[in-house]
Parts: structure tokens; C-alpha cells; sequence
């Protein structure tokens, strides 16, 4: 196996586990202070990658389409709340799922409606379109860029959750969500807050995805299912498991991919790796979820409670 694949794959893994934790971190909050099953999260990120594209196009600028792809997602996002998702709530989990599902349904024809079907794309910013040297190998500057906005995201979800009021309230409603509202707590604008909160964090995961893959309807729910694994994996409620959870989730699935086949060449002949490789490594990260499931089903990092 040679080593510099191993580090340009592991750095892949860990850019893309950063994307999956600013997507897995607004939907743990909703999840473990809401209760709520929202499966339409991978619609607003979709919705971001198509509001940057939209806005790239405009304005030309890479950070100003971002700004609006967020703020848009974000007003997207409350919308829905006030519409159908707040009449959801007090309902069981099966309602939250049919309910999203529908939504996610009528954002997809809404979406192709709105931009066509087919996939669209945003270019790197030419400031970012060159390589970085490490440790004497070339690395696209772009992915080093997912990886530190994901990195000073989690830095600022700290601050926010333990240095702010918004946080006491979200870490009070996580623990005891009646005992919160007994106490003065405003729990449905903390709902209201908290949808927001994930809807930025999806919109700014469909902005740094767009450069890197296609953007186009229904792209929201291959990312969700691996979302899920995420929260699952790390702990439902808790942005630390998200964080964990992501990056162990990003690069067993990108390493699976990419050096499991290397591997079983060593094993069995040429033609059988090919054709095995892939489908044990497209089942590694349900099989780690199972085991969590198995050994540790409040995750490997679940919420702490004071």
C-alpha cells in the first residue's frame, strides 16, 4: 500500500466528515432537544447548494453567494417551521416522518421546477483553484478550506452552546424540555431558533459541497442517510458526537472506499477485489453503526449532563 495514497485518502475522509458534521450537528440539536424527526435537513441543504449557485452566477463572488445561500436557507427554513413543522410537534414520530418526507417530496419537484433538472455546479474560487505541499504531497487548497470552515464551525458551536444564553437554554432544554419551560424558558422560540440554526449549518454544507460535486434535485438524501449514521454513531443531542462521530463516519467510508480494494488484491486475484471491494466497503459504516448500536446505543460520545 503506498503511503501517500493512504494520507491524500485520509485527508479526503476527514474534508469529508466535516461536511457531515455541519450537517449532522443542526439536525442532533433538533433530534435531542426537539424529539423531532425531521427528515427534510437534507433538503435545506440542498436548497443552500441551489440558492449559491443561483447567487454565484450573479454576483460572481464566492463569499457573497454564500452569505445569501445561508441567509435564504435560513428564511427557507422558517417559513417551513411556522407552516407545517411547528403543527408537528406534539404529534408521535411516525407524523414527523411522514410530514418531512412529504416536504422533501415537494422541495425536490420544487426545486426542479425552479432550476431545471439538470445538475448544476459551482467553480472553486480562483484563489483557491491551486495545491497545497504536505509533507511533500500536492493537496487542493479548496478541500484544506471545507476542512478549517468545518473546524472554526465546531469552534463556534462551543462558544455558542457553553458561553452564550441561547446555549444554556439549548443545553437546559437537551436535559429536561418540560422542566425548561416550567423555568421561563421560551421552548418555542428555542424551537424556532434551533430549526434556523440547522438550516445555516446545512446551507453552508451545500455551499462548500458545490464546488466538489454536482448540485442538483434530490441530492439531499444520500447526505441525510449518512447524517443519520453520524448522529447515531456519536450520540443523539450531543454537537460533541456530532463532531466525532462525522469524522470517524467520513474517513471509514472514504478509506473503505479507496483502500479496501488495495487490500483484498493481496488476498484474492484482481477481478475479485474489484468486484467485492466496493460492496464490503459500501457496508463498513452501517456495520460500525450496528456495533455502536449493539455495545454503546447512546452513542460513543452522548450528551453530558451536568
Amino acid at each position: 500500500m503506498n503511503t501517500s495514497v493512504f494520507i491524500l485518502q485520509l485527508l479526503n475522509g476527514v474534508q469529508y466528515g466535516v461536511l457531515l458534521f455541519l450537517l449532522s450537528a443542526g439536525l442532533t440539536l433538533v433530534l435531542g432537544i426537539m424529539g423531532f424527526v425531521n427528515l427534510m435537513h437534507g433538503s435545506l441543504f440542498m436548497l443552500g447548494a441551489y440558492f449559491a449557485v443561483s447567487l454565484h452566477e450573479l454576483t460572481g463572488s464566492f463569499v457573497l453567494a454564500g452569505a445569501g445561500a445561508v441567509v435564504a436557507t435560513v428564511m427557507a427554513g422558517v417559513v417551513l417551521e411556522r407552516l407545517v413543522l411547528r403543527r408537528l410537534y406534539q404529534r408521535d414520530h411516525l407524523d414527523h416522518v411522514l410530514g418531512t418526507f412529504g416536504l422533501i417530496l415537494i422541495l425536490n419537484e420544487a426545486v426542479r421546477a425552479v432550476w431545471g433538472p439538470a445538475a448544476k455546479s459551482i467553480n472553486v474560487p480562483p484563489a483557491l483553484s491551486h495545491t497545497v505541499t504536505l509533507l511533500g504531497l500536492p493537496y487542493p487548497s479548496y478541500r484544506f478550506a471545507v476542512i478549517g470552515v468545518g473546524l472554526l464551525t465546531a469552534f463556534g458551536l462551543y462558544l455558542l452552546i457553553h458561553r452564550t444564553r441561547l446555549g444554556v437554554w439549548i443545553r437546559a432544554a437537551a436535559s429536561n424540555t418540560t422542566m425548561s419551560a416550567a423555568m421561563g424558558v421560551n421552548v418555542q422560540l428555542l424551537n424556532l431558533s434551533v430549526i434556523a440554526l440547522g438550516a445555516a449549518l446545512a446551507a453552508l454544507a451545500g455551499l462548500m459541497a458545490a464546488p466538489l460535486s454536482s448540485v442538483q434535485p434530490g441530492m439531499g438524501e444520500p447526505i441525510l442517510i449518512m447524517t443519520l449514521v453520524v448522529i447515531v454513531t456519536g450520540g443523539v443531542g450531543s454537537v460533541r458526537g456530532a463532531f466525532y462521530g462525522a469524522l470517524i463516519v467520513g474517513v471509514i467510508d472514504t478509506l473503505g472506499r479507496t483502500m479496501l480494494p488495495l487490500l483484498l488484491r493481496e488476498l484474492v486475484d484482481r477481478s475479485a477485489a474489484q468486484a467485492t471491494g466496493p460492496l464490503i466497503a459500501s457496508m463498513l459504516i452501517y456495520v460500525v453503526m450496528a456495533a455502536v448500536l449493539v455495545y454503546r446505543p447512546q452513542g460513543l460520545f452522548p450528551v453530558r449532563h451536568a
